[in-house]
């Protein structure tokens, strides 16, 4: 089985870290659940979604957090795709 892992990042405008992170953990995924998803918080209102997904590293209708409401957000989403090495079975 290959897992590709898909990385979103973004930077919370000031003062606004709660709020991204608030969204963030209640923003849900369309279609079927990933095999993993964790959050992550970091200095300066950073806020990072990696979910593990199934599928094939050039598959492209894995589902991706939106964007954030522009307001919440200092500057545009980042978004990478890895293929995972060591997932755990």
């Amino acid at each position: 089985m290959t897992v590709v892992t898909l990385m979103w990042e973004a930077r919370a405008a000031d003062g606004r870290g709660t709020e991204l992170l608030d969204w963030a953990r209640a923003s849900e995924l369309p279609g079927v659940p990933p095999l993993r998803r964790e959050t992550f918080r970091a200095p300066g209102g950073r806020v990072l979604v990696l979910t593990w997904w199934a599928a094939r590293p050039e598959s492209e209708a894995l589902p991706e957090l939106p964007d954030p409401a522009p307001e919440l957000i200092s500057r545009p989403v980042h978004r990478w795709r890895f293929e995972s090495v060591d997932f755990p079975m």
